[in-house]
């Protein structure tokens, strides 16, 4: 229930700059509401909120890993979509001490199952910018799913781990987590000296006080919220620059020193320079990777600018082909984003293909080579779009998306394809896209009717012909 507000409470929040402030009445007549409590994602009705859009977080936050105990404040900046009377902020994290909107102390803040529900003292006005501070501090939980995992906030002997898909970042901090909400980012963590605490985006300036170290990260490329990272411990850690851009790349110092994963991480650029011939641009202003010994983390996750790899990938010397599936994330999935999650293929698909890319280039693999080997082994009987929670993650979502990428690429020719996908990845740069989308403009650019062909291959229950028999 809203808490009705005071008139000096309103006259407060107009004077010191927030939100346009109504009467009680005043919100009726004019239509103030509550956003939604989720974002419309029919997959994941919870996720997400309505009501506002995220132009950025700014997080400043100081981890123990003696104890676990993560504390500081979480700013969100945002411009309401409605007239607003409150609003919801996805968070499972640590216990709250205090909410304030444009610096005034919230009406009410409550928890409800996974939600901070948040009623500021004065309504706010559709298109206004506003600030939220939340104040929080304690023992941060990790995230179970029976379909998908386990992931969130993950305690380490030496740190933390915060990673994991679709859902990860409201286990340590208040967001409207969602791909569709897209935001810029920034990250002052503090940790005990001789810690390492690894994030997303360019480095900033690192200070030492009185046995902590404040390590501060930011990404200025909107991002969406399942893409934050935090990796907190002991790690080799490598600066550097490349392409006039800072590359960092990190290994838990627990593998030995030149393993295959330092040498893997060592080629991080020359396999982003290589899929920038293929994608165009390279999207964000920082390259990376951070490699971590954790058996609950059996995966690589492409958290934006700096992918999270688990050291398992890299028990061959040959194993940039993990560094090029992510690495081509950051163009299809990062910078392009999906707007629900029945378009992963979107992500996975193409990922899938800038392996294959990568092995003709690097192994002399050809790309027909690759794509025949996973026709005769997939599972048919599974959709690739709209796959369903359970197969969220699945090889129909992953390697028949690969097929389907190459598929068109003989449909249309090599010209036609790659033109595609670099118009894919600029006009979409930054935003969110859909599979509807993407047939639009592969066939505006082929001059070809396709959906009835991509649909065939997304979709279909038996074997598309091969294109080229």
């Amino acid at each position: 229930m809203m808490i009705r507000r005071s008139a000096l409470a309103a006259l407060v929040a107009l004077t010191i700059g927030g939100a346009a402030a109504c009467t009680d009445s005043g919100q009726a007549d004019e239509g103030f509401g509550p956003g939604a409590a989720g974002i419309g994602d029919p997959y994941f009705p919870t996720y997400g909120n309505g009501g506002y859009d995220v132009k950025d977080y700014a997080l400043v936050l100081r981890y123990d890993p003696g104890s676990d105990r993560l504390e500081g404040t979480a700013t969100i900046t945002a411009t309401a979509t409605q007239n607003l009377s409150r609003f919801n902020l996805d968070f499972r994290g640590p216990e709250v001490s205090a909410v304030t909107v444009d610096g005034a102390a919230a009406a009410e803040q409550k928890r409800e199952a996974d939600e901070l529900v948040v009623t500021p003292a004065a309504g706010l006005r559709k298109d206004s910018t506003f600030t939220t501070v939340v104040t929080y501090g304690g023992v941060p939980q990790p995230i179970t799913s029976p379909e998908l995992g386990t992931g969130g906030w993950l305690a380490t002997p030496t740190g933390a781990i915060a990673l994991g898909q679709p859902e990860s970042a409201s286990s340590w901090y208040p967001v409207n987590d969602h791909p569709r909400d897209k935001a810029t980012f920034a990250l002052e963590m503090t940790v005990p000296n001789g810690t390492s605490a690894l994030s997303n985006g360019a480095p900033g300036e690192k200070t030492e006080k009185d046995g902590w170290t404040t390590w501060r990260w930011r990404e200025s490329a909107p991002m969406a919220s399942y893409l934050s990272t935090v990796v907190i411990g002991d790690f080799r850690v490598t600066t550097g620059s490349h392409q006039g851009k800072p590359i960092v790349t990190a290994v838990d110092n627990t593998l030995a020193k030149d393993s295959n994963a330092d040498k893997a991480m060592a080629r991080t650029g020359e396999v982003a320079d290589f899929l920038a011939t293929q994608f165009g641009p390279y999207p964000f202003d920082a390259y990376g990777g951070v490699v971590v010994v954790d058996n609950r983390i059996r995966y690589a996750l492409e958290t934006q600018s700096r992918p999270v790899y688990s050291d398992s990938f890299f028990s061959s010397s040959t194993s940039e082909w993990v560094v090029a599936h992510e690495l081509a994330h950051q163009w299809f999935g990062d910078s392009v984003s999906i707007g629900a999650w029945r378009d992963i293929w979107l992500n996975e698909g193409f990922a899938t293909y800038a392996e294959w890319l990568w092995a003709e280039h690097d192994e002399g693999v050809p790309v027909r080579t690759s794509f025949d080997r996973a026709y005769e082994t997939i599972r048919w009987e599974d959709p690739t779009f709209d796959p369903g929670t359970s197969g969220l993650f699945g090889n129909s979502v992953y390697i028949r998306g690969g097929l389907t990428v190459h598929a068109l690429r003989e449909e249309v020719g090599d010209d036609s394809f790659f033109r595609i996908l670099k118009e894919w990845t600029a006009q979409k740069r930054n935003a969110n896209a859909t599979t509807e989308e993407f047939i639009a403009l592969a066939e505006r650019i082929s001059g070809k009717p396709l959906r009835e062909f991509l649909m065939a291959w997304l979709t279909s229950k038996t074997p598309p012909p091969k294109p080229g028999d």
